[in-house]
Formats: C-alpha cells, sequence, structure tokens
C-alpha cells in the first residue's frame, strides 16, 4: 500500500514547491524580475529534490501515462488551494466543471479495457 501512496505524497510536495515556484511572485510585481527568477530556480530545486524521486519510486507501480495523469490532478488541486488562500482569487463554477471532466479523463487512463 506505501508504495501506491508515497509517490502520490512525494508528488504532492512537489507541487506545493512548484506551485510556489511558478506562481508565488504574482503577489509581488514591484520586485525585480532577475530576483524573482533566480528565487524561483532556488525554490524549483527543493521541487525536483521530490518530483524526480516520485517519479522513480511510483513508476515500478504506475506507467508514465498514469504518473503524469496523478501529477496534473494534484497540480490542479494544490493550485486551486493556492490560488484561493495565497492570491485571493475566487473559484468559479466553471473550473469545477473543468476539473469534472479531468477526473473523466482520469477514469479513461486507470481503466483496464
Amino acid at each position: 500500500m506505501i508504495k501506491y501512496i508515497a509517490p502520490i505524497a512525494l508528488l504532492t510536495i512537489s507541487n506545493v514547491f512548484m506551485t510556489f515556484a511558478w506562481y508565488g511572485h504574482l503577489r509581488f510585481r514591484n520586485t525585480a524580475l532577475i530576483s524573482v527568477i533566480l528565487i524561483s530556480w532556488g525554490i524549483a530545486f527543493f521541487e525536483y529534490c521530490f518530483q524526480v524521486p516520485a517519479n522513480r519510486i511510483g513508476y515500478d507501480v504506475y506507467n508514465a501515462a498514469q504518473l503524469k495523469t496523478i501529477q496534473e490532478v494534484i497540480t490542479l488541486l494544490v493550485f486551486s488551494g493556492f490560488s484561493v488562500w495565497y492570491l485571493k482569487e475566487q473559484f468559479r463554477w466553471n473550473y469545477l466543471v473543468g476539473f469534472l471532466f479531468i477526473i473523466l479523463a482520469v477514469f479513461f487512463i486507470f481503466k483496464k479495457w
């Protein structure tokens, strides 16, 4: 069971770092671009420290398409929380509809045909 959960946990941690690296600077629009690029690279280093092991470990139990699908779903969940909590943006109904279609995609990717 842990072999199925560990990659998901590592991907979640990785995505938290990724989201801050890619979007955290949007609250600091007056900071010099070169500064936010360098800070983002520093944060992204930690993203990779979790992403690479997640994929290595996860590839023992998931195929590449499944790993990518898991990563995308986690990214959307983490980003949704981040945009509401950190960026103070509103979560809209059409986002939910889009996410439901992504869940449908997850079904088709993980279904044994």
